[in-house]
């Protein structure tokens, strides 16, 4: 389980590249690649990190499903996820 600071952080993060991205895009057509650096870091769209979105684990990542392979994996033997069927794990 990731800590709740952790997740706040990347809520700011995604904030801050919401409300910057039209402006880094304006910059990179016209070249302006100073102005690129005066924009705060975390603007960048690189430096989000993708979170399971029930334990919000950072590694092992399935992005087709938004969430961890261990979650994935608990919810598939379950019977939880559709048109998955367990084979040998």
């Amino acid at each position: 389980m990731a800590k709740e600071s952790m997740k706040a952080r990347e809520v700011k993060r995604a904030k801050l590249v919401n409300k910057y991205a039209a402006k880094r895009a304006e910059l990179k057509a016209a070249g302006d690649w100073v102005g690129l650096q005066k924009l705060p870091l975390n603007s960048n769209s690189i430096r989000l990190h993708n979170r399971c979105k029930l334990t919000g684990r950072p590694k092992g990542y399935m992005r087709t499903f938004g969430i961890s392979r261990i979650n994935f994996r608990e919810m598939a033997s379950k019977g939880l996820i559709p048109g998955v069927k367990k084979a040998s794990w």
